[in-house]
C-alpha cells in the first residue's frame, strides 16, 4: 500500500474555511479524490481531480459542495489540496484522500485502492 497522509482538518464554525491535505509518499497518481462519511451515511464523493501530462488538468466535483470546495494538486511536492470555504454543518464528516491507477468513474469510491486515515471536520453553527 501506498501511503496517503491527510492533514488540515478540525472544528471551524458555519461559514469558515478549512484546507486538507493528503500527500503520496512515493507514487504520482493521476486521479486523485476526496471523500467524506458522516456518522450513519455511507462515504460519498466529494471531489476529484484528473492530471494529465498532455491535457492537463480535470476537476469534478458533488453538487453539494461545487462553487465552495476546491480541489488542486502541487505535482512537485505529489500533494492534492481540498480547501473548503463556506462551510456548512451538513459538511460535517470525516474526509478520506483516495488514489487510483484505474480509468473508472472519479465519482465511485469502489475505483480507489489507494485511501488515507481519514481526517475529521465538524463544523458548529
Amino acid at each position: 500500500q501506498v501511503p496517503l497522509v491527510e492533514s488540515g482538518g478540525g472544528l471551524v464554525q458555519a461559514g469558515g474555511s478549512l484546507r486538507l491535505s493528503c500527500a503520496a509518499s512515493d507514487r504520482t497518481f493521476s486521479r486523485m479524490a476526496w471523500f467524506r462519511q458522516a456518522p450513519g451515511k455511507e462515504r460519498e464523493f466529494a471531489a476529484g481531480i484528473y492530471w494529465t501530462i498532455n491535457w492537463g488538468t480535470y476537476t469534478y466535483y458533488a453538487d453539494s459542495v461545487k462553487g465552495r470546495f476546491t480541489i488542486s494538486r502541487d505535482n512537485a511536492k505529489n500533494t492534492v489540496y481540498l480547501q473548503m470555504d463556506s462551510l456548512k454543518p451538513e459538511d460535517t464528516a470525516v474526509y478520506y484522500c483516495a488514489a487510483t491507477q484505474s480509468y473508472g468513474s472519479i465519482y465511485n469510491r469502489h475505483e480507489f485502492g489507494y485511501w488515507g486515515q481519514g481526517t475529521q471536520v465538524t463544523v458548529s453553527s
